[in-house]
């Protein structure tokens, strides 16, 4: 083969993980620019690798990217202690009509806003432990090489997350079917959670609950958006908007027994880079 021939043949292979591999990347930093770019430098650490001395491609790529993952969430955690008010992960948008499931890459909850949220009170060591094991199947081997611990200490790692995660994710999440007829049920102890990073205005309900978070769409809703339309956000419903001042949101759903748990309002325009406008 020759050496054209041999690149092409490795591009292909590349390209046939790369969803798997943004996943990865993306459920570890909650950054897809960030998750891009680990890709990206995997990439690029293949290229200068002799392909044939790599046993299980699909091994090596899941991790090098996780140890990529792991280096950038631990710069990123000290970047979010300086962020101006509530940080939440940057959001991946679809188009509500979009059913092949090929054009998708939120079908699973390792990228749900509910279970990224919760990811952001685990260490990163334990973050990644959990997400590599119980979300992606590696075996504790693997990951001790990701981390830098013991394969016992990256089990142990992975059962504190695990209980965290449980105790904050929805218990009854409910199918596709059920999240679009859901979306105007508020749970009595809804949350509202909103990222404006600084940059644009991100005000909140003073307390959580459904008479609070009612009051405050009421309010919002005498003040009609310039555009608005559902799509879904991390594989759940949500809503995509532009206010009248021309500020554009990201709007996520979280549903557990058929009640709206949790609304995660991203307004940060460094965020929404990649959203398509409604308007």
């Amino acid at each position: 083969m020759s050496v054209a021939g041999a690149d092409d043949a490795l591009v292909r292979v590349f390209e046939a993980h790369r969803a798997r591999l943004l996943r990865v990347a993306y459920a570890t930093v909650g950054s897809v620019s960030e998750a891009e770019d680990c890709v990206q430098e995997a990439w690029l650490r293949l290229r200068a690798q002799d392909p044939a001395s790599i046993r299980d491609l699909g091994a090596w790529l899941t991790t090098t990217v996780s140890r990529l993952a792991y280096d950038t969430l631990g710069s990123a955690r000290a970047r979010r202690e300086r962020y101006v008010g509530p940080w939440l992960p940057e959001p991946l948008v679809e188009d509500l009509a979009a059913d092949d499931p090929a054009d998708r890459v939120t079908l699973d909850e390792s990228v749900s806003m509910a279970l990224l949220v919760v990811l952001e009170r685990l260490s990163p060591a334990e973050r990644t432990a959990f997400l590599l094991h119980d979300v992606f199947g590696l075996k504790f081997e693997e990951i001790a090489g990701v981390v830098g611990r013991t394969p016992a200490a990256v089990r142990q790692l992975a059962s504190r997350a695990r209980r965290h995660v449980e105790d904050g994710r929805p218990r009854f999440p409910p199918t596709l079917a059920q999240q679009r007829r859901l979306v105007a049920l508020l749970d009595p102890g809804v949350v509202w959670r909103s990222d404006g990073g600084g940059k644009v205005s991100a005000a909140r309900p003073a307390k959580p609950g459904a008479q609070n978070v009612a009051r405050w769409l009421i309010a919002l809703a005498r003040r009609p958006p310039r555009s608005l339309r559902m799509a879904m956000v991390n594989g759940a419903p949500g809503l995509v908007m532009r206010d009248g001042d021309g500020v554009l949101t990201v709007i996520a759903f979280t549903i557990d027994a058929d009640r709206i748990t949790a609304m995660d309002v991203m307004r940060n325009p460094d965020k929404l880079t990649t959203v398509h406008d409604p308007g």
